[in-house]
């Protein structure tokens, strides 16, 4: 397939933000985006990338009644050798194959689509920040367009990928945040969709992150559905827990999600000589160790925020410390290692940069 474009002229483009440090998160979106088709007999077609707008739907789409989508995050840099980076694309590619076969939508071209959104990058490098903790943001999203109000698989979809220039995730920033340990509501639960990134798995968190948000605290920590004590994951991040000379996280049993930055987390880590397990672990254990003192650190991973240290764990009525409060020393090297990798300022052991020049 090739990719037919229909660019608005240079007179009809936004103008680009002015301030680089006020730039929020998902919320400023560029002049174009990718689109491409599918149907039953055809498979995918008709790959274009034209200017940004709004999606016209039937009514009856199966995408508004009974949720089948898939999405990926990953983002842009601008490289200190004055190419743009990618961080780790093909991970997101194969996650969204994954989550695709998960929610019954037929596999995508991996290698045209990601080909596809690089060039969707080329075409919008005016809009990738330079500041830093800055990135261009790509959101690739497939939803059922098919009319029909019975459950069924669709047969119609729309492939189309979104980009825009974002800051920082937290309003903190790099700076900890608080977390409340949810013990009512629960987000997955084994053998359902907490492994994929799909929008029923975020809508199931809503409730509590309000709850959250409202009593002051930044995310939810998410426990396991059934014995309410296993810790899964810190609101849309992975959790990890530094006690005394090991890092754990949970192990992905089918309710948590595999996150990119999660993976690169691991594989740092032990690529330094640290021990890490991804085992089951129980907020009693966090909260014990945090009262022996061996609870040395605590962060979230993701795309968005990449490393997001825990300053403090509000659980059953009590808030506690985790650490000094402070970014913890582990967290700060993660975090500056990821990013300069991302930047080209450091080494790419893992071959984990794609440019695009």
């Amino acid at each position: 397939m090739e990719v037919r474009k229909e660019l608005l002229p240079a007179e009809k483009r936004q103008a680009k933000p002015s301030d680089e440090n006020a730039l929020g998160f998902g919320q400023i979106f560029t002049d174009h985006m990718l689109k491409i088709d599918y149907h039953d007999g055809q498979g995918w077609h008709n790959p274009r990338i034209v200017p940004y707008g709004p999606l016209e739907l039937d009514p009856a789409a199966l995408v508004l009644h009974y949720g089948q989508e898939v999405f990926e995050g990953l983002k842009a840099y601008w490289g200190v050798d004055g190419d743009i980076h990618l961080f780790r694309p093909q991970a997101n590619m194969e996650r969204m194959l994954k989550s695709c076969a998960r929610l019954c939508i037929p596999e995508f071209p991996r290698d045209f689509l990601l080909e596809a959104i690089m060039e969707l990058v080329k075409i919008e490098q005016e809009w990738i920040p330079r500041s830093p903790g800055t990135s261009l943001y790509i959101r690739p999203t497939i939803i059922a367009t098919e009319a029909c109000l019975g459950v069924k698989v669709s047969s119609e979809y729309l492939l189309y990928v979104i980009v825009g220039p974002v800051g920082a995730y937290y309003a903190e920033g790099f700076s900890p945040t608080k977390i409340y340990v949810e013990e009512k509501y629960i987000r997955a639960a084994p053998g359902g969709l907490g492994e994929v990134k799909t929008s029923a798995n975020y809508a199931a968190s809503l409730l509590a992150a309000e709850k959250a948000h409202h009593a002051g605290y930044t995310q939810v920590l998410w426990l396991d559905a059934c014995d309410k004590k296993t810790i899964e994951e810190v609101g849309t991040s992975n959790a990890f827990f530094c006690i005394g000379d090991e890092l754990i996280t949970a192990p992905l049993d089918g309710s948590i999600l595999p996150g990119v930055t999660r993976d690169s987390v691991i594989q740092l880590a032990r690529h330094w000589g640290i021990t890490v397990n991804e085992r089951r672990i129980t907020i009693d254990e966090v909260i014990a160790a945090q009262a022996n003192g061996t609870l040395k650190e605590a962060f979230a991973t993701g795309t968005a925020a990449v490393i997001s240290p825990v300053g403090t764990i509000a659980y059953q009525g009590a808030e506690h410390q985790v650490g000094d409060g402070q970014v913890g020393e582990l967290s700060k090297k993660l975090y500056d290692e990821i990013v300069g990798i991302q930047l080209g300022q450091r080494p790419d052991p893992f071959g984990w940069v794609v440019r695009i020049s």
